[in-house]
């Protein structure tokens, strides 16, 4: 226990600081303000309640994890024993939870049903559910005014208006929501917003199948989300199945087969490549798409390479599986120190850096590398990432761990930061089959996204409330 002045809270969590108290610096009274109830989110909470630190879980969705719930039928990557963190883990066992087989490899609908809603059920009202964070600033300071900047409490706006303050706040609300374009240039293609575009991974083979059976469909992308959406359309007769990617080969995309340290991942790949080879999957390699339009004869997407070599395909419907980008316009106001590249915590981007980095060899980091000029504020999980697809569940709970003890005054455990992860070159990319004679076919997401691209979940199975692949 921690016996620094923000150690220990009695207050309710409706009691927030007057005025009076902010401007003369009483916030430790405060509770800790975290944004999504994804893993990486509800860690952050479990975290606190063991430090008796003060929270409050604001989840814009109606249901815990609503991102993770949008991807439910997906299959992540990672066994339980990566998905679980260690102080939920305890807090949940305490009140007589019994975790499932640490061998089998959850759903999305799993993660929540089994783990998520059972840990969130106990923090009680200190989670909302429906309560969607607008802007956050600091009471009576815009970005410019630093005289007195950091005694004052953050200021929370909700989408009703309603206003909260906090003593810290950990943004853990991911990015499903902020998918990228289509358009490979990083820009919307010509025509792309006129047209019917599906969002990543979609229930194919569920929910969704009347909209995909026996029609020409094109997947664009070549991370877990498009692999696994491949695999799921691959099993719909009649249905012609177009794959499109900007590299040369797929090579990369088929993931590390039989060398990738989560087999699941590595057996999709596996799967994905016979599809291809098979002429099951037609695979436009080298495609730039730059402009879509709408005809007679169905949707016309149009290539343009660098060298301006132009390609096209016709089909029935599109889905866009190209990742996921953080959206930090809810910070705008807040002082942040942001990669030019990835959109990530300037000192952490090096570390996760996708040219240079896969999911299995980033460096374990906490509270230093996630901090920014505005002293108190942290994006974690996949949102921390920005648009590196190496992010792994395991990952934000060190995160998050590391953040809880600096808020609580133990340096020494924030500082000791640890991570043990099941390597692979390719990660941030390859695909999975898991566990198939026990579930059937296993889709995946990576990263614990729960574990980005979809979001040990490598949305991006990403999924947090946000998402990110890596299961």
């Amino acid at each position: 226990m921690s016996d620094s002045c923000c150690g220990t809270v009695a207050v309710e969590i409706e009691q927030f600081a007057t005025p009076q108290q902010a401007t003369s610096g009483q916030t430790c009274d405060l509770p800790v303000a975290v944004i999504g109830s994804g893993p990486v989110g509800l860690a952050a909470a479990a975290h606190l309640a063991e430090r008796d630190i003060d929270f409050l879980v604001l989840e814009a969705g109606e249901q815990i994890a609503a991102s993770i719930a949008q991807w439910g039928h997906v299959r992540v990557f990672s066994p339980w024993k990566y998905d679980i963190d260690a102080a939920a883990r305890r807090l949940l066992e305490a009140d007589g939870w019994t975790a499932p087989d640490s061998d089998w490899l959850p759903t999305g609908a799993e993660l929540i049903d089994d783990y998520l809603a059972p840990l969130a059920k106990l923090f009680g009202d200190r989670v909302r559910l429906g309560t969607r964070v607008s802007a956050i600033s600091r009471l009576g300071y815009d970005r410019v005014r630093t005289a007195g900047r950091e005694q004052a409490p953050f200021l929370i706006r909700l989408d009703d208006g309603t206003e909260l303050q906090a003593r810290a706040v950990i943004d853990a609300s991911g990015t499903y929501t902020s998918p990228n374009v289509l358009g490979a240039s990083g820009l919307p293609a010509h025509g792309e917003n006129e047209v019917s575009v599906d969002h990543a991974l979609p229930d194919v083979l569920g929910a969704d199948r009347d909209r995909y059976e026996g029609r020409r469909v094109l997947v664009v992308g070549a991370g877990h989300s498009a692999a696994t959406t491949l695999l799921a359309l691959a099993e719909l007769e009649n249905t012609p199945i177009t794959w499109a990617i900007r590299a040369g080969s797929a090579t990369r995309a088929y993931g590390g087969g039989a060398a990738d340290a989560l087999p699941a991942r590595g057996a999709l790949g596996t799967r994905l490549r016979a599809h291809v080879e098979s002429g099951r999957i037609q695979l436009l390699p080298g495609f730039f798409t730059h402009r879509v339009n709408a005809t007679d004869q169905g949707v016309e997407v149009i290539s343009r390479d660098p060298s301006g070599h132009e390609q096209a395909v016709t089909v029935d419907r599109i889905v866009s599986a190209t990742g996921y980008r953080p959206d930090h316009s809810i910070a705008s106001e807040l002082r942040l120190d942001l990669d030019p590249v990835l959109g990530s915590p300037r000192a952490l981007a090096p570390l996760i850096d996708p040219n240079q980095h896969s999911c299995g060899t980033v460096p374990a980091h906490g509270v230093d590398e996630l901090s920014h000029p505005e002293p108190g504020y942290y994006a974690v999980g996949v949102k921390s990432y920005g648009r590196a697809p190496t992010f792994l569940m395991a990952t934000g709970y060190e995160q998050v761990r590391s953040i809880v003890a600096a808020l609580a005054g133990d340096w020494e455990a924030a500082r000791d930061v640890q991570l043990d992860l099941p390597e692979t070159g390719v990660c941030s990319s390859s695909l999975v089959e898991a566990q198939e004679q026990r579930v059937g076919l296993a889709t995946g997401i990576s990263g614990g996204l729960l574990s980005t691209p979809l979001p040990l979940a490598t949305v991006s199975a990403t999924a947090e409330s946000g998402g990110s692949c890596c299961g």
